[in-house]
Parts: C-alpha cells; structure tokens; sequence
C-alpha cells in the first residue's frame, strides 16, 4: 500500500510540475505563428502567465491586413486533460455586423479528455445565450441559440427547435 501511495504522490507532484513549468507564453507565440501563415494576425495584446493560466488581454484580430475584432480579454487556464479557453468582451469591426453578432460579451470553449472527441461552446451577447459544440471527427459545428435577434445574416440560416434556434454547419 505503501508503493501505490508513494507512486501516486509522485505521479500528482510530476503533473504539477509539468504544468506549472510549461511554456505558455511560447505555445501562445508557437499559436499565433501558425495563425500567420492563415493570414490571421493578432498584434496589441499584453500576456501574463499564471501557474495554470495564461491571460491575454487587449487584442486586436487581423484577417488579410484588415481588423476584424478587439477582444477585452482572453483565458486559458489548462491541467492537460482539461482545458477551458475564456474570452470577454468581443467587439467585431462595423463593417462585420451585418454578417454576425457586432458584440459577445462572453464565450467559452471547453476541451476535456472525457470526451475528446467534442469541444463544447457557450456563450452570450446582444444575441441572447447560445450553447454549442465542434464534433471534431465529423467536422460541424452546431450552436442553439436562445433568441433569433442581432445575429445578422446568421438569422437567415437558423432552424427553429424547441424553444431555441439551431445553427449547423460543416468546416
């Protein structure tokens, strides 16, 4: 009994470890590269690293040269088989609004080992609620939203169900 215990003492202090040690700041610049050669550029953020946390906060999205949305702050907080990726306060560029929602006040992406398969979504704005998840095999994507309002051109693509409204698409 005494092995087990000694074995997963050990386990535990070598998990933290390697989660407090990691590059965060790296894998966030490793991330943004890898955005560039997609021609998506995200400059103007001021980053701050936590034991299980990396903060971004302020940043502008370029697409192709052009801004595309301002972004209050973004968190990430990770324990390797769970990761939960946060934003708060998305402003679209104006001349994006009638496309989609101008603003989203909150959003939510959460990733776990439980189900590795699915990333689930969630989020709220002008729009309502909306809640969602990426099937990562079969390529979609599908929200419910709460209302039918402020979602732009999305408003022509929903489907009623229930009480909400249904977005589906494939990537």
């Amino acid at each position: 009994m005494q092995m087990v215990k000694k074995t997963v003492i050990i386990l535990v202090a070598f998990w933290l470890a390697v989660i407090m040690m990691m590059p965060k700041e790296e894998l966030y610049y490793l991330l943004e590269r890898e955005l560039e050669k997609k021609d998506i550029k995200i400059s103007s953020e001021k980053i701050s690293e936590g034991w299980f946390t990396l903060s971004i906060k302020e940043p502008s999205v370029y697409v192709k040269g052009i801004k595309v949305a301002t972004i209050e702050e973004i968190d990430i907080f990770s324990l390797l088989f769970y990761t939960r990726a946060s934003l708060k306060g998305l402003l679209l560029d104006s001349s994006l609004e009638r496309f989609a929602p101008k603003e989203i006040d909150k959003a939510a992406t959460v990733y776990s080992v439980i189900n590795p398969l699915n990333v689930a979504l969630s989020g709220s704005g002008i729009f309502g609620e909306a809640e969602g998840s990426v099937n990562l095999t079969e390529h979609q994507l599908r929200l419910k939203f709460s209302e039918n309002k402020n979602l732009g051109m999305l408003s022509s693509k929903l489907k009623k169900e229930g009480e909400g409204w249904i977005y589906e698409t494939s990537f």
